[in-house]
């Protein structure tokens, strides 16, 4: 009797672990986040640029990447939700297929907009009649970006013609989009010429995951962002620019981002756990961390921080 209760012990903890280690695994889990791209607005290489940093991909040395970008994946409902609409959004969505369990699923089930700078909502235009002709995606968006959708052209001959639809969205409100998703939006101060700008709370029935592509500074925020962090499991953050004088000639001050390395001191005093959270991500064409290789980037790794990398998918 004890080698039989012994046996099934053993049998169940088995069971269990390879559950959870299946559940735990991006390529098994049904539900995950998907990093479809970490470049800044005009991605890269960013036209115009003859500097080195572009060259190297002119040159075959580096790789296309494309603006920031995550989407929200359910295979078990077969649903996914894009957070921003790229310019893009055509190799995006391309390269999601292989990812989803209904192949062919190029129609979002709905698109969380943080705010209204070029490389994060106008993908909107392939949505319409004179591209895939939608029906009626739900664009998630608060208050300011909804009115700049609605009263001005194209985007509000989407809504016109119903290829998308507007749901508003309130500050630090959560708002469930299905069994298994809530997410909550979160103000974040930025260059709000248009519409305010925010970033998100995604949560699932285990984690919770940040994702704050461009704010001004850390500093500026209502919120403390290391507590932030504590709150959730992962965290994609903005690091537009690795340092200050990135940009020669240029006063950083009118493109304020927090700086990685102002992140790296600022996050200095967090545990191993608490770092290995954060991936880094919106890269601007002149950051050595857009890089497939560069030694600023095995620098963050190796202060136990992450870069988000193209097709990277994190179990939820």
């Amino acid at each position: 009797m004890k080698i039989f209760i012994g046996i099934f012990l053993v049998t169940l903890s088995f069971l269990i672990f390879s559950f959870n280690k299946k559940e735990n695994n991006p390529s098994t889990a049904q539900q995950f986040i998907e990093v479809l791209g970490i470049a800044q607005d005009a991605g890269y290489p960013q036209i115009g640029c003859t500097k080195q940093c572009c060259a190297d991909y002119w040159s075959g040395k580096e790789t296309k990447k494309y603006v920031s970008c995550l989407a929200l994946v359910d295979n078990e409902t077969n649903e996914y939700w894009l957070f921003d609409a790229t310019p893009n959004i055509t190799e995006q969505l391309q390269m999601l297929q292989s990812s989803l369990q209904n192949k062919n699923q190029y129609s979002p089930t709905g698109i969380f907009l943080t705010h209204a700078h070029m490389g994060h909502y106008t993908g909107l235009m392939y949505l319409g009649r004179e591209a895939m002709n939608t029906k009626s995606v739900p664009v998630y968006a608060m208050p300011r970006m909804k009115n700049f959708l609605e009263t001005n052209g194209p985007w509000n001959q989407l809504v016109h013609l119903k290829n998308i639809e507007i749901h508003p969205l309130v500050n630090d409100s959560m708002v469930a989009i299905n069994k298994n998703f809530s997410v909550k939006p979160l103000l974040v101060p930025h260059r709000d010429e248009y519409s305010e700008t925010v970033g998100y709370i995604v949560q699932s029935k285990k984690k919770k995951v940040l994702f704050i592509p461009d704010i001004d500074k850390w500093e500026k925020w209502n919120k403390n962002i290391v507590d932030e962090i504590e709150k959730v499991d992962f965290a994609f953050i903005d690091g537009t620019f690795y340092q200050n004088g990135e940009l020669p000639g240029r006063n950083m001050n009118e493109v304020p981002h927090p700086f990685v390395e102002e992140s790296i001191r600022k996050f200095s005093g967090l545990s191993a756990a608490e770092k290995s959270k954060i991936y880094f991500t919106h890269f601007n064409h002149t950051n050595p961390l857009l890089k497939n290789k560069s030694p600023e980037k095995d620098r963050v790794k190796q202060l136990g921080f992450n870069v988000a990398e193209e097709k990277m998918k994190i179990a939820l």
